[in-house]
């Protein structure tokens, strides 16, 4: 299967965007696939602005990105757009750094009037990154994702939309992923 990567620009792994990347993470794992997290805020501050690609926690977010077959970009949006924290991190790709890989976006909010920020502003910065194949992405209510309180789970009826969502990225990612030829002698 393919390696993913989920880039996490969730303010804290209890959040709602933390737990929807805990959730995809998960599923995606079930589905086979070897995946690792990037939880951007985790990144060391000053190199991630500053744009210090010689910082080696920089460096290896950014060879994260580079050797993933796909990768999930998951937001909270807040005023009709993804977080700060994604940006921050896009910002340091170099050009094409997410051409030849499958995008999912994902997002959290707490209106649907937040639905646009995917379609209106997240897809079209994946493209300008490079991203040559970006899915339709998915929008998660925060009202559908129980906190820690309620044991800090996406609630059935929008996990199993989710999981539709997961399940063509994952196919999405297999396909995209070269095949490996054996070597006979």
């Amino acid at each position: 299967m393919g390696s993913i990567l989920i880039i996490s620009g969730s303010p804290a792994p209890t959040a709602r965007a933390g737990i929807l990347v805990t959730h995809t993470a998960d599923h995606l794992r079930t589905l086979g696939h070897q995946v690792s997290v990037l939880r951007v805020r985790d990144l060391p501050t000053v190199a991630l602005l500053a744009e210090d690609t010689t910082d080696p926690a920089i460096s290896a977010a950014m060879a994260s990105v580079a050797a993933a077959d796909g990768i999930v970009v998951a937001s909270p949006v807040y005023r009709a757009a993804y977080s700060g924290l994604v940006k921050s991190l896009l910002d340091l790709l170099p050009a094409g750094a997410l051409a030849g890989k499958a995008v999912l976006p994902l997002a959290t909010g707490g209106t649907q009037g937040h639905l646009v920020a995917i379609d209106g502003v997240l897809r079209p910065l994946l493209f300008a990154m490079g991203a040559t194949k970006v899915l339709a992405g998915h929008f998660v209510l925060d009202q559908m994702i129980a906190d820690e309180r309620e044991g800090a789970h996406v609630r059935p009826l929008a996990a199993a939309a989710l999981g539709e969502v997961v399940l063509n990225f994952s196919e999405t990612v297999r396909r995209r992923r070269p095949a490996v030829v054996p070597l006979t002698g």
